[in-house]
């Protein structure tokens, strides 16, 4: 009875070991490294869309505040106005030269 378990055993390993050999033979061959990339790349683009997505909805979010702010006659809150009003300050330093038009 003894061997017959211990040969039962054997038999469940090795079967278990043969598996996971025959996995990682196969994630190494041209095919499973296709497919690895197809996945990593239909992953990252998927990313890619939830990602501009979110930003879409954040600019239309955005954009409604801005449009109720100027429907209820507030003024859109401009951070830089003061820098370009000051003389002494203007574009130039705000924007360095390279990036002027």
């Amino acid at each position: 009875m003894r061997r017959l378990f211990w040969l039962g055993i054997g038999v469940a390993v090795g079967v278990v070991v043969v598996r996971k050999a025959t996995r990682t033979a196969q994630a190494y061959t041209p095919a499973g490294i296709a497919g690895s990339l197809t996945e990593s790349a239909g992953g990252l683009v998927q990313s890619l869309r939830s990602f501009v997505e979110d930003v879409r909805v954040g600019m239309a979010e955005r954009e409604q505040e801005i449009h109720q702010a100027f429907a209820q006659g507030e003024a859109f809150d401009d951070q830089f106005a003061e820098l370009r009003e000051d003389p002494r300050i203007g574009d130039r330093e705000i924007f360095p030269e390279e990036h002027q038009r």
